[in-house]
């Protein structure tokens, strides 16, 4: 097989690679909250998903019925224990939601037969990753860069992340590489890198459902909720939404042929 144009594909872990539904950051979240006093609905959990979790528990403390269900105004000191109290329960969580999603380890292998360097980022800590890691590997995806949360200046919608990804992978230009993430500030990340982006409609945050929750739903309400997910992926700037990283392969084909023709992303 001949070396593809592309010369790396970052990925999302949680509702991209693994977690289909990214169901693990929700658990955790809520139970830390909970265990506080305060009860988060999963919609607010979800709102802000995608980020940093020490900048995710912070968003979720300026949300005004949380904020006001406080017994004073929050601070970093609240942030700090929050943030303290989650990372537990998500290396639980994430150790039991740790299944890759469907086609994720062959669209692996086809990227690595066409030589193209696989990165990946998280708004995971490293300790939340440390069970993931060996897990994903086990079940035929290991990538050859992981940067975690913390481990930058900023993270997403930043590209602070993805650029040390690129960097540790050796590859440029930023114009021939993909960003894969199912959360609105991961297709941001890829966008402020200057790569293609490609936003997952299905398995991610956008529907919030198991594989099988969702594939229970009638058909119409299926296709309604992808939509709505889809609609969010492309309003933040996704140049390609397809349901999940089984779809990425005609996709990556297109950005292929435009990256031969000298397109560049946007």
């Amino acid at each position: 097989m001949t070396q593809s144009p592309i010369q790396a594909v970052v990925f999302d872990w949680a509702g991209t690679m693994i977690d289909f539904g990214c169901r693990a950051p929700v658990v955790a979240l809520r139970a830390a909250f909970a265990e506080a006093g305060v009860e988060i609905t999963e919609a607010e959990a979800r709102a802000d998903m995608g980020k940093a979790k020490r900048d995710h528990v912070r968003a979720l403390l300026t949300m005004p019925r949380i904020a006001a269900l406080w017994d004073r105004t929050p601070t970093e000191a609240d942030v700090d224990r929050l943030h303290d109290a989650v990372e537990p329960r998500m290396r639980a969580a994430a150790r039991d939601c740790a299944a890759l999603i469907p086609g994720a380890a062959a669209l692996a292998a086809d990227l690595r037969a066409q030589r193209v360097k696989i990165g990946s980022t998280t708004g995971y800590t490293r300790p939340m990753m440390a069970d993931i890691l060996p897990l994903a590997a086990e079940q035929g995806y290991a990538p050859d860069a992981v940067v975690c949360a913390g481990e930058t200046a900023q993270g997403r919608p930043s590209p602070l992340m993805m650029w040390k990804a690129l960097v540790e992978l050796g590859a440029w230009p930023a114009r021939a590489c993909v960003k894969v993430d199912d959360a609105v500030v991961g297709i941001s990340e890829g966008l402020e890198v200057g790569g293609w982006t490609v936003g997952l409609s299905a398995s991610g945050n956008g529907v919030g459902l198991s594989l099988e929750a969702l594939d229970a739903l009638p058909a119409a309400e299926r296709a309604a909720r992808i939509e709505t997910a889809a609609q969010a992926l492309r309003a933040a700037g996704a140049h390609y939404v397809v349901e999940s990283v089984a779809d990425l392969g005609p996709v990556l084909a297109e950005i292929e042929t435009q990256i031969e023709r000298g397109e560049r992303p946007g």
